[in-house]
């Protein structure tokens, strides 16, 4: 959260000072009581860290990085004035760790993330392959005849790729609200349980409507996955955290569609040893059932949140120790204090849907969803079909599509890592975007469907390559919603609109104007040049909502200031004391 704390300078003057706080305690007496919070903050304030020490990335540390120091940074927990004005719900879940004045080292921090990191990101990383595996696993089907075999055109693999993403786009914001009440713990092992089912079932597929309907299907089921996980980091990672930690959970995706490759590699000559049922037929079922299995652990390895992590398979002391977990919560909470405003398994009501729905200061951001990644759209789900066109055999086409993944996976993690360094959203953006644009005019400039077939692979290749920037988005909407509420909601909606981004991108290339084209990759540059005018907007957009907020806020006395803190019914990123990342 980018928040100006008031009165908070003359705290940090001199963070070990004596602060009467009598009267203030006397008077919360009976709220505290009420709610059974104790902010223990009176007479003395602990030694803080110095944020200048907070060294983000392992490669930051010098000589000179002391593991021993105070990592605790400054909160608004610290200034009694402000303490009760911001006290987490009496609901939040992780409330009995709750301490203001605990106080940790960066060795115990950083040891703690890198649990975390083991224990969370870790299975979320083999639940996403596990998703890709059957979410994009059509496109190595495709390199077997899987259209010729059950009479499809590549019309009707578009509608097949637009009903998919049309019905994971309408699941996306209902199987996020359920998500948040009946808790992520819950929800993900239902809903891979399920799509998984399904996955495995497409061995089975005889024609154009059974391909439709298991697309739709997978569609409805998906819908809400990424947002769940989204909204499930941010419960761990601080801000710079969950940015780098979307970028690592997103490469799975890359991952898995190298080990995809591989597999189809394998699971096609299946074909030789069971004659009369093809490669494609075996690779849905397989990587199916895999998801199924998964889905089963995931029953057992989800904790709801940081505090409730025991149980039968995870231990009965759970995954941290007491310590542990009020580093876990206090480092999290101070550095973002919305984070405690609601229970994790607390429903999100009508009225505040429809605030969040309307909250048109994360529209740019959802614009960006729709946009950036058209030409990958575009281009990924057409891959094996180009390669196939240019004369590259089925087995040669499955190990000239594992390239771009790699290349994929090395400047997500580049670029997600550059715009916590540069400090630097949109601008990173915008260079994901430069990337592509030489590619692209070479291919409208030139008869791309006669050139050589390895300039083709090539020139594929470096523009499917290109830096994803979904990380960022993703983390850029979570910061700038500023509550639970509008979070939850944020990362739906923002990915419904990814979704879309898709459907469109599924429907540039028609059979019409195959073999070259030319529409469609005229189409794919204009987007380009429009991304690139989007993002400087939103930039620009952010950059002035910040702009008019410090004009009135630093018109504001101090006194006027906590008068506000302590008084509004603004919520979320609507205060004047809440800045926008960009």
């Amino acid at each position: 959260m980018s928040q100006i704390i008031a009165s908070s300078s003359r705290r940090r003057d001199d963070q070990s000072s004596q602060v009467d706080c009598s009267s203030i305690q006397e008077a919360d007496d009976e709220k505290a009581l009420k709610s059974d919070v104790h902010v223990s903050i009176c007479k003395e304030i602990p030694e803080l860290g110095d944020p200048a020490e907070e060294q983000r990335f392992w490669f930051q540390r010098s000589k000179n990085y002391n593991p021993n120091a105070i990592a605790t940074q400054p909160s608004v927990f610290d200034d009694p004035d402000l303490a009760e004005e911001y006290k987490p719900h009496p609901s939040w879940e992780n409330l009995h760790r709750f301490d203001p004045s605990a106080r940790w080292t960066w060795a115990e921090e950083y040891k703690v993330v890198r649990k975390i990191d083991m224990r969370i990101l870790g299975f979320a990383i083999l639940l996403l392959i596990a998703m890709e595996f059957d979410r994009s696993n059509i496109q190595q089907a495709n390199a077997d005849n899987f259209l010729a075999e059950l009479h499809l055109t590549r019309d009707d693999y578009n509608l097949g790729n637009t009903i998919f993403k049309l019905c994971y786009l309408s699941a996306d914001l209902p199987s996020q609200l359920f998500c948040k009440w009946l808790g992520v713990d819950r929800f993900l092992p239902m809903q891979m349980t399920a799509w998984a089912i399904v996955a495995s079932c497409q061995f089975w597929l005889s024609g154009r409507t059974s391909f439709l309907a298991c697309r739709a299907l997978l569609g409805i089921f998906q819908g809400g996955f990424t947002p769940a996980i989204i909204l499930y980091f941010s419960y761990f990672y601080k801000h710079h955290e969950l940015s780098i930690r979307l970028g690592l959970w997103y490469s799975a995706i890359s991952v898995a569609d190298i080990i995809a490759g591989i597999l189809a590699f394998g699971i096609f000559h299946l074909n030789d040893m069971v004659p009369g049922i093809s490669g494609w037929r075996w690779l849905f079922l397989c990587e199916g059932i895999f998801t199924l299995l998964i889905g089963l652990v995931a029953f057992i390895l989800i904790p709801p949140s940081p505090t409730q992590t025991a149980n039968w398979a995870r231990g009965k002391k759970g995954w941290f120790t007491e310590r542990e977990e009020i580093i876990m919560v206090n480092r999290v909470i101070r550095e973002d204090p919305s984070k405690g405003t609601m229970h994790n398994r607390e429903a999100i009501t009508f009225s505040l849907l429809r605030k969040s729905l309307f909250d048109f200061d994360l529209w740019p951001l959802y614009i960006i969803g729709l946009v950036f990644q058209m030409p990958y759209w575009t281009l990924s789900p057409y891959f094996t079909l180009l390669m196939k066109d240019f004369g590259f055999s089925t087995y040669q086409v499955i190990l000239l599509a594992m390239p771009y993944s790699g290349i994929n996976l090395v400047t997500r993690l580049g670029i997600t890592y550059a715009s916590e360094i540069f400090n630097s959203l949109a601008v990173m953006c915008i260079f994901a975007q430069l990337w592509t644009l030489p590619f692209l005019i070479y291919m409208n400039v030139v008869d791309f469907s006669n050139v050589n077939k390895w300039v083709a692979w090539t020139v594929l290749t470096l523009v499917l390559g290109f830096p994803q920037t979904h990380p960022i988005h993703a983390g850029w909407t979570s910061r700038n919603s500023n509550s639970v509420r509008s979070r939850a909601v944020a990362a739906a909606l923002y990915n419904m609109f990814v979704q879309g981004g898709g459907m469109i991108g599924s429907n540039v290339y028609q059979d019409s104007d195959a073999p070259r084209y030319v529409v469609g990759n005229r189409v794919l540059l204009i987007i380009i040049c429009v991304n690139i005018l989007v993002y400087s907007l939103t930039k620009l957009y952010y950059i002035l909502r910040n702009r008019h907020r410090d004009r009135k806020w630093f018109t504001m006395t101090e006194d006027q200031r906590m008068e506000y803190v302590a008084t509004t019914t603004t919520e979320g990123n609507k205060r004047l004391d809440f800045r926008f990342s960009h």
